[in-house]
């Protein structure tokens, strides 16, 4: 009657328990969840990234250019002035004007140089500030991610934390089954001793005994497997030691308390719906121009021509308006409309299969209780039996083969209670998990 009362009560929230405690540890040590936090700071790289298309370019840019040869052009200067400046020096009667000669230059400059600042800036861009929202959406898209997973961490750690109380409580189902075979066995020698017993009762007692202690070494095994998995999901030593500071009872109490929340993937693929979104506004708005301005600072020249009207500055914008490209922005549109109706009918069949999962895992809850309350009459029943049983076996009343059967219901009736008593701790973590109620 206990338990039916145990079933209905309150847990106490504000207490943490060991659990908790492991959980914690969990977040901050898994490997996986330090994966999943490296790809949250990408995110957000990612975001100062787009946020920094808004500022302006600033770039240093220099060169240097010389040489001789090649292409070549001339320039008839002396066949055009000679005849002139004769002309002038006879009028003259003086050399003021001598006589030229043709003049041929050369395509490549020599000891030219152009250093400069450039200055690029986008005035207007939409590309840029829907790239900012994307980025944005995706950061939380991320975070989101994060939070699933460790929803799903906390079911693994909870369910390998009953997993492990479970193993060491059958290992001391065995061990408590041992001891009572080897008293079984002592009275068998005693009985035997005073002429009341069989040889043949000895023999069945050491291979009961045998047969328990191949059990308990299963057991052993199995509780260093749960340590083992435990462990590794704390990302610790596999044989670090596990607190056992744990009211198994108050645990089941907390059963009906769980209080469902939103689902971590439902909230991914509204997110992802939204980043579709903005990926359409984005394709829709191709036909809008993009302008962007610039400045340039420096000085141009000769190396051995520098001087103070070697300086300039030249500024400009720069315009782009798509005008013609086959039809690929529309078409990229129209995929993007066709990706988010396609988003919108997986989250509408999501919801309803979540919905479901939960309502599932919620029967899940009750039916474990139920065969938890009908194996703490077994195994109650088991006991008082086995009490009568070992009673009239003393006293010459039952058999030893009655003694050895009531020993194995009252072992497997224990063992029973402790599948049972976890099973309601395991279903309820699972019913935790899918109605997202566990507080991160």
């Amino acid at each position: 009657m206990r338990y039916l009362l145990l079933l209905f009560a309150l847990p106490l929230y504000g207490q943490k328990s060991v659990l908790d405690e492991y959980v914690a540890t969990a977040f901050q040590q898994n490997i996986t969840l330090q994966q999943k936090t490296i790809q949250v700071e990408k995110a957000m790289i990612a975001l100062k990234t787009a946020q920094s298309l808004y500022q302006p370019s600033v770039a240093f840019q220099g060169g240097y250019q010389s040489g001789e040869g090649g292409r070549s052009i001339a320039f008839p200067v002396g066949d055009l002035l000679n005849p002139v400046y004769s002309t002038l020096n006879a009028l003259t009667k003086s050399t003021a004007f001598p006589q030229i000669s043709n003049v041929e230059t050369n395509f490549f400059p020599r000891d030219f140089y152009d250093v400069k600042v450039q200055t690029t800036m986008p005035l207007y861009n939409k590309d840029i500030s829907y790239n900012k929202q994307i980025q944005e959406q995706t950061l939380s898209l991320q975070r989101e991610d994060v939070s699933l997973y460790k929803r799903e961490l906390v079911k693994q750690i909870k369910t390998a934390y009953y997993n492990y109380l479970l193993s060491l409580g059958l290992v001391k189902v065995y061990e408590n089954s041992l001891n009572l075979a080897l008293e079984g066995k002592k009275v068998n020698e005693k009985l035997l001793a005073n002429g009341k017993g069989l040889p043949a009762y000895l023999l069945r007692s050491d291979s009961e005994i045998a047969t328990i202690q191949a059990q308990i070494a299963d057991a052993v095994k199995q509780e260093q497997a749960a340590q083992y998995y435990f462990n590794f999901l704390l990302n610790r030593e596999l044989r670090a030691e596990i607190r056992i500071d744990f009211e198994v009872e108050k645990a089941v109490a907390g059963v009906y308390s769980v209080v469902p929340g939103v689902r971590e993937e439902l909230s991914l693929l509204s997110k992802s719906i939204n980043i579709q979104e903005t990926v359409l506004k984005m394709n829709e708005s191709f036909y809008l121009p993009k302008l962007n301005g610039f400045v340039n600072l420096g000085s141009q020249s000769t190396l051995n021509n520098i001087s103070s009207k070697s300086g300039y500055y030249f500024f400009g914008l720069q315009m782009d308006i798509p005008i013609f490209s086959g039809k690929r922005n529309l078409y990229k549109v129209k995929q993007t409309q066709l990706d988010i109706a396609s988003a919108k009918n997986a989250l509408d069949l999501s919801t309803k299969q979540f919905n479901m999962a939960t309502e599932i895992a919620q029967k899940n809850v009750q039916s474990s209780i139920v065969s938890f309350q009908a194996s703490t009459k077994s195994y109650e029943a088991a006991a008082a039996y086995l009490r009568l049983i070992e009673k009239g076996y003393k006293e010459g009343v039952s058999t030893y083969l009655e003694t050895v059967d009531a020993r194995n219901q009252w072992m497997n009736a224990q063992i029973n209670y402790q599948l049972k008593q976890f099973n309601v701790l395991i279903a309820a973590a699972a019913y935790e998990r899918e109605a997202a109620s566990y507080p991160l």
